[in-house]
């Protein structure tokens, strides 16, 4: 039977370990069983348990305190991935041979590992080899999404992660719990952007026409070939989590031989949001 895996990414501060702990307390209470790698080595602590831990292995301290290589926060980073993607063996210990895995594993986020560095390409790979499907999980955090150019450039983040590691992805915007009633109301635009529209708003800022330029053409890359699209992500909202993870599990096909379904929405219940108008306009479409 194949395994599952969701490649949990997206930048420093984005949430990444409090989805990882969101899921689990749903999986828990939906009895599923999920479990969680950390590979973050500069990562401090979780409230969770994790069956494999990267640290073990290496850890960004370590190395930024070895005289012989001198590296600051990044690069101990980058040397511990690299590392860690010369010895795969220790996670293929790690994880065992169980059947039926359905793993998250805590990425760190620093962006040059998934635009110009082979390592995460590689675990993606190493991954497939054994039998996992794989799903990216890309993270944005929703209170620096609600400016144009902001957004845009979390947009062009997922995309080279996307586009880097060629595996299905679900791009998602947390701590929409966090949002007052107005901003809540103001980041539906941002969720299935109108990225023409966008820009026209934005235009206004753009003195230099080199800028609007290249604006208008990532803008019309974005909106022309449909590549990103967001889901809210509100921990308080289990009904929520729960259409996430069906959209997540329909890229990887979990559960296929249970009869899995395209994810649906359930009856509206009153709410000061419309993510339920908008989740039922994303699935008929």
């Amino acid at each position: 039977m194949p395994r599952y895996a969701q490649l949990v990414m997206g930048p420093a501060g984005s949430g990444k370990s409090t989805y990882c702990s969101t899921m689990i307390q749903h999986a828990e209470a939906i009895n599923r069983s999920v479990q969680v790698v950390n590979l973050d080595p500069a990562a401090e602590h979780f409230n969770y348990p994790v069956m494999a831990d990267i640290r073990e292995l290496i850890q960004v301290d370590d190395v930024m305190e070895d005289d012989t290589l001198r590296f600051g926060p990044n690069g101990g980073l980058v040397f511990c991935m690299e590392y860690f993607a010369s010895n795969f063996d220790w996670l293929e210990e790690s994880l065992g041979h169980v059947e039926d895995d359905y793993i998250l594993f805590d990425c760190p986020g620093q962006i040059e590992l998934y635009t110009h560095l082979p390592v995460m390409k590689q675990l993606v790979e190493q991954l497939q080899q054994w039998e996992f499907r794989v799903c990216g999980v890309f993270l944005v955090d929703s209170q620096f999404m609600v400016e144009s150019f902001k957004f845009i450039s979390g947009v062009m983040a997922a995309l080279s992660a996307m586009v880097s590691l060629e595996i299905p992805q679900v791009n998602i915007m947390t701590k929409m719990d966090l949002l007052n009633p107005k901003a809540k109301k103001e980041i539906e635009k941002y969720l299935d952007p109108d990225m023409y529209s966008m820009m026209e708003d934005s235009s206004i800022s753009l003195r230099s026409q080199k800028f609007k330029k290249l604006t208008k053409a990532i803008c019309g890359l974005i909106d022309d070939y449909s590549m990103v699209r967001f889901l809210p992500f509100d921990r308080t909202d289990e009904e929520g989590i729960n259409i996430v993870l069906q959209h997540i599990d329909f890229s990887i096909q979990y559960g296929e031989d249970l009869e899995f379904k395209e994810p649906k929405e359930v009856e509206e219940e009153p709410s000061n949001t419309n993510y339920d108008e908008f989740f039922q306009d994303r699935v008929d479409s």
